[in-house]
């Protein structure tokens, strides 16, 4: 067993998977780092899934009847435990998906924070009161819950997706059946386990309310299909989104679907270029460039294009690529060597659209010959070709030119997806108009910050090939309720609506 293996175990262990948990065949994990294998897990099919959503469904009826600001008190369980366990689950993140050490705790610190805001959620999961026309009437809008929510999430944030969709599912008295990627499913396992931690000083949850199901696409399809999965909320690749989408609508269910990113950062001649390069620097090579909002494109202006492109590819020379588990590194493996050949495959198209590419290589780590560790790319474009409408995983930036912000606008807009977008300007004319129904097109719109780094405050998912869903923060749980509309007639009549007469 290698050393990083040694180490997985540890930490599942102190995380409370019990040896059970893991097998010796079945899924093979490796980790990002140097390729090796870490565990094996076994793999779940149909016949697990659907008995999973059928015990999860059981588990239902009794959920919902439970008051809402009681469910929110086993996500407060939750958070606390999660508070105990942040440092070990953490870096269980960084060897199982490659992310570096600080990423790692910052996406368990994102699962603490969700825990916080779906306690609150729990007391304020409101209806309006609406005018009658009909005297000695009252009508009004109550929120239910909905049934078992599916979560199907992506390797690149393993616990975060998880945390967003289950607290606000669980506080809004649905349960839950999570299929994790099958590239990391230790995380998973932890995750599962420490969740068993606050159910069991909750003391009152029906078995079933959360299940877990590792497996490979027979496992996600049979989520996708069970009529009893009142929701599904995918996250990962547009092309599984065109799947999952159809699929769920053709048995009337509904999806929240979190799809790809395109996402673009527009220079204007105003812009602090200093905080324009740093922004940069964090959302193009964060994750080694594998979050959906990371920065793909960036539109900037003529005047200062070339300056900034000098202070980018200077600052990319310096980003120190190596072991995410070591302090210092900024950027870390790609999770697999078919996302390496992605990448190339990708700066090979560039150069035949007339891209002048920088960078771009794998980069040589010290005993870590299994890992594939890309050297971020900065390509220059001629024009917004195939290529830079096309989402690639990897740390590639396409830098293109503007002369007016209508142009700047149009390049933005003009690409299939629609999660995260920004501006860097000084110039509130421009900022406000970035931020207006001309502007960006998508989900999320910052100004002199970059695309990505959400907090879960705010609703987060974007439009067209992005899917149109929402988790997190905002009113992001009404995904997670059904809606019906009461009427009472506290009067002695029976008028009815519209001035219909219907006497008898």
């Amino acid at each position: 067993m290698s050393n990083l293996a040694q180490e997985t175990k540890s930490l599942l262990f102190a995380l409370g998977v019990s040896a059970d948990k893991l097998a010796t065949s079945g899924i093979e994990v490796t980790s990002p780092i140097d390729g090796s294998i870490i565990a094996h897990v076994a793999e779940q099919g149909a016949a697990d899934t659907n008995a999973a959503v059928n015990k999860a469904h059981e588990a239902f009826k009794k959920w919902r009847t439970i008051p809402a600001p009681a469910r929110g008190e086993l996500v407060r369980l939750l958070g606390e435990e999660l508070r105990a366990h942040k440092e070990a689950l953490g870096k269980l993140v960084t060897i199982e998906c490659g992310k570096i050490y600080s990423e790692g705790l910052g996406e368990v610190q994102e699962m603490i924070d969700i825990c916080d805001f779906a306690v609150g959620q729990s007391r304020q999961l409101y209806g309006k009161t609406i005018a009658s026309e009909r005297p000695g009437h009252r009508m009004m809008e109550t929120w239910h819950p909905m049934g078992v929510c599916g979560v199907i999430s992506a390797f690149n944030f393993p616990v975060a997706v998880w945390s967003w969709n289950t607290c606000l599912a669980l506080i809004c008295g649905d349960s839950v059946v999570w299929k994790p990627s099958e590239k990391t499913p230790l995380t998973a396992l932890a995750c599962e386990a420490i969740l068993q931690k606050a159910l069991e000083r909750f003391g009152d949850a029906p078995e079933g309310l959360h299940e877990l199901v590792i497996g490979g696409p027979e496992a996600g399809q049979a989520l996708v299909d069970n009529p009893k999965a009142a929701i599904i909320s995918a996250t990962g690749s547009t092309r599984m989104g065109a799947a999952v989408g159809p699929r769920v609508a053709s048995r009337f269910g509904r999806s929240i679907l979190e799809l790809g990113g395109n996402n673009a950062m527009v220079v204007a001649p105003s812009a602090d270029l200093d905080m324009a390069v740093r922004a940069i620097c964090f959302s193009a090579v964060g994750t080694a460039g594998q979050r959906c909002t990371s920065l793909r494109r960036v539109i900037a202006h003529d005047s200062i294009a070339d300056e900034l492109v000098a202070s980018l590819k200077k600052a990319y020379a310096t980003l120190p690529v190596g072991s995410p588990l070591e302090d210092g590194t900024l950027v870390g493996p790609l999770i697999d060597e078919q996302s390496f050949d992605t990448m190339q495959t990708s700066l090979k198209q560039a150069a035949e659209e007339g891209g002048s590419v920088f960078g771009g290589g794998r980069a040589s780590v010290d005993g870590k010959d299994g890992g594939f560790y890309p050297t971020p790319a900065i390509v220059e474009m001629p024009a917004q070709s195939d290529v830079v409408r096309t989402e690639t995983f990897a740390p590639i930036l396409y830098i293109l030119r503007y002369s007016d912000l209508d142009q700047a606008l149009e390049l933005h807009n003009e690409v299939p997806q629609g999660l995260s977008s920004c501006i860097f300007t000084l110039n509130m004319r421009e900022a406000e108009t970035f931020m207006s129904a001309a502007g960006s097109d998508c989900g999320i719109c910052n100004v002199n910050i970059g695309p990505s780094g959400a907090e879960i405050g705010g609703a987060f998912g974007g439009e067209k090939e992005t899917g149109g869903g929402r988790e997190s923060g905002s009113d992001a749980w009404k995904g997670y309720m059904r809606r019906a509309t009461n009427t009472v007639n506290y009067s002695a009549e029976l008028p009815l609506a519209q001035g219909v007469k219907f006497d008898i």
